[in-house]
C-alpha cells in the first residue's frame, strides 16, 4: 500500500511539476525493466494465489520471496543512475538482509499484527509461523535486525492498515522522487558549428 500511495503521488507531483515547468512529463527510461516482471511473477503465484499457496512449502515460499528480492535488488542497481534509485536500491537492500537473516520471510511482532486481526484469531498462530502472506510471527527478541522488520502502522484513522518496515519507506522515497522529479531535458546541441569560407582581401 505505502508503495502505491508513493507511485500516485510521485505521478501526480511530476505531472505537476512538468506543467510548471511547461514541458511534458516524461515517463523515466527504465532499463531491463523485466526483472520487475520476473521478480513479481513467483510471488503472485507461489504467495498470492490461495489455491497454490496451501500446497507450497514454506522453504519454496521463502526461497521464491529472496529470488524475488534480489531480482528487483538487481534492476535498482541496473538503473541506479536514474533519480531517486539510489535511495529505491537502498530499500531493496535492507529488505534482502532482513529477510534472509530471519529464514526467508518478513518478521513482524506479535504486537504489530494485532493491530492487523483481531486478537482471537492471532491466539491460533504460534510465534515462528507464517502470518499473512509474506511475514512470520516472531518476538521482537527473538528477530534479527528487528529494527529493520514490518513494525511501523499508519495512523489509527487510516482505512487500510498494513505494517510497512524501514526498506518499505526507502522503496516509497525512492520511487516517489523517480516519478515525481525529473532532469532537465539536454539543450539541442546537433547543429553544426558555423565556419566562415570566405577569402580574405
Amino acid at each position: 500500500m505505502i508503495l502505491l500511495l508513493a507511485l500516485v503521488a510521485g505521478l501526480l507531483v511530476g505531472l505537476e511539476w512538468a506543467r510548471w515547468h511547461r514541458r511534458p512529463y516524461q515517463i523515466p527510461e527504465l532499463r531491463y525493466l523485466w526483472l520487475v516482471f520476473a521478480a513479481f511473477l513467483p510471488q503472485l503465484i507461489i504467495i498470492y494465489l490461495p489455491l497454490v499457496r496451501v500446497c507450497t512449502p514454506d522453504w519454496l515460499a521463502a526461497a521464491s520471496l529472496l529470488a524475488s528480492q534480489v531480482l528487483l535488488l538487481g534492476f535498482a542497481f541496473l538503473n541506479r543512475r536514474l533519480p531517486g534509485m539510489s535511495i529505491l536500491l537502498l530499500g531493496s537492500l535492507l529488505n534482502l538482509v532482513v529477510i534472509a537473516a530471519n529464514g526467508g520471510f518478513m518478521p513482524i511482532s506479535p504486537q504489530t499484527a494485532g493491530r492487523l486481526v483481531p486478537k482471537e484469531l492471532l491466539l491460533d498462530i504460534s510465534t515462528g509461523a507464517r502470518f499473512g502472506t509474506k511475514d512470520i510471527l516472531l518476538h521482537p527478541q527473538e528477530t534479527r535486525l528487528e529494527w529493520l522488520a514490518d513494525r511501523f502502522l499508519p495512523p489509527a484513522w487510516f482505512p487500510y492498515q498494513v505494517a510497512f518496515s524501514l526498506g518499505d519507506v526507502f522503496l516509497a522515497i525512492g520511487v516517489f522522487w523517480l516519478l515525481a522529479f525529473q532532469k532537465a531535458p539536454k539543450p539541442y546541441t546537433n547543429a553544426k558549428p558555423y565556419s566562415y569560407k570566405g577569402t580574405v582581401s
